[in-house]
């Protein structure tokens, strides 16, 4: 079994935004020279995430809009978490929404989805770099 891990590092403009990685990923797996196996795209911060959906412009807006409605960045004094000095309680919680990482087959030396799938990387506490992980293992 062969294995590659790589680092994807995202230092966004926004406090919230969302990339679409696949090329990225779908570049790392081309690298790995696996033909079968899986591939697991991992956000290493709290305040990140790591989806897979449709790469569409109003979804994007409804995701930001439904996110916020449910757990709102301001007030900040709302949440017990940023009585530490941070003002990320916000983030936190959207991550726990968002998910942390996606595992992707691969297939035929690609990366295996169905209609519309397209991996992202959701930030909610940018503005400074943050790391995501790529492991693909498989033969």
């Amino acid at each position: 079994m062969k294995s590659l891990t790589e680092h994807l590092v995202f230092h966004t403009r926004q406090r919230r935004e969302y990339i679409n990685i696949t090329p990225e990923v779908e570049a790392l797996v081309r690298k790995s020279g696996i033909m079968e196996g899986l591939c697991l795209v991992n956000a290493m911060h709290i305040t990140a995430s790591v989806f897979i959906n449709d790469d569409e412009g109003g979804l994007h807006q409804d995701f930001e809009r439904w996110l916020e409605e449910l757990a709102p960045h301001e007030p900040v004094s709302q949440y017990l978490h940023n009585r530490t000095g941070e003002d990320n309680a916000d983030g936190h919680l959207k991550r726990s929404i968002m998910g942390r990482e996606v595992v992707v087959a691969v297939t035929g030396g690609r990366l295996d989805f169905g209609p519309w799938e397209q991996i992202f990387y959701g930030e909610f506490d940018g503005r400074r770099p943050k790391r995501v992980m790529v492991k693909i293992i498989g033969e």
